[in-house]
């Protein structure tokens, strides 16, 4: 499985011939400027909620590509009502799709539209393909994630780490061991003044821990 790193919370992965697009906020984004969000290519959209950094080019992109956009009931339906192929899901509810089989998972956080308009419950997704991938979404530590690996090993977990609006570097420690996860790749943070952080003091605090937090540049890619 190959991940790519596109900013704040948005992600790609390429798994089983399949594109995967998580979370695209990309044009709203001053880090990812220089990204044409024309050139990406999605089989699927998967959003954790309905915030405008989360979602805010999810429609451009699912009409330029024909992905099917993964959420809650709530969010799916928004955008099949815009024509959108969509797939409705909530919270402990698992699909097998072409690519492996998504779970859609609690999030301690809120979820509305950039209108104010209701956007169901926030969630995370756990992805099993050729590699086991836990994406978090924007939360707060939660004694949830303990679930998790009595169902799934996983190989790599995707924390937000840049507190204010979700948990912070020491917590996404804790939520490691409660994932029984070591490997963690850190998301959701310097994109605002709220969540910006200390690179080498949170790669460090992961290390004391005797685990290992990647943090990636806009647009690099890793192997998990």
């Amino acid at each position: 499985m190959k991940i790519t790193f596109y900013g704040h919370a948005c992600l790609s992965l390429e798994t089983g011939g399949k594109t995967i697009l998580v979370d695209p906020f990309i044009s709203g984004n001053p880090n990812a400027a220089h990204l044409d969000i024309n050139s990406f290519k999605a089989d699927y959209i998967l959003l954790t909620h309905a915030h405008q950094d989360h979602i805010l080019d999810a429609e451009a992109i699912a009409k330029n590509t024909g992905a099917t956009i993964v959420s809650n009931y709530e969010i799916a339906s928004h955008y099949g009502a815009k024509g959108i192929a969509y797939h409705p899901m909530n919270h402990g509810g698992s699909w097998k799709f072409d690519f492996g089989t998504v779970k859609y998972v609690n999030a301690l956080h809120t979820s509305s539209f950039p209108d104010g308009s209701y956007g169901g419950q926030p969630g995370g997704f756990v992805i099993e393909a050729d590699k086991n991938v836990y994406i978090a979404g924007d939360t707060a530590l939660t004694m949830d994630m303990k679930l998790i690996p009595m169902r799934t090993a996983l190989d790599l977990a995707v924390l937000p780490i840049g507190s204010n609006f979700t948990m912070d570097v020491e917590d996404a420690v804790i939520a490691a061991d409660f994932l029984a996860c070591n490997r963690i790749l850190g998301y959701h943070y310097d994109t605002f003044g709220y969540i910006e952080i200390d690179h080498a003091a949170a790669k460090n605090t992961f290390a004391k821990a005797g685990k290992e937090l990647l943090l990636l540049d806009i647009a690099q890619s890793i192997d998990v």
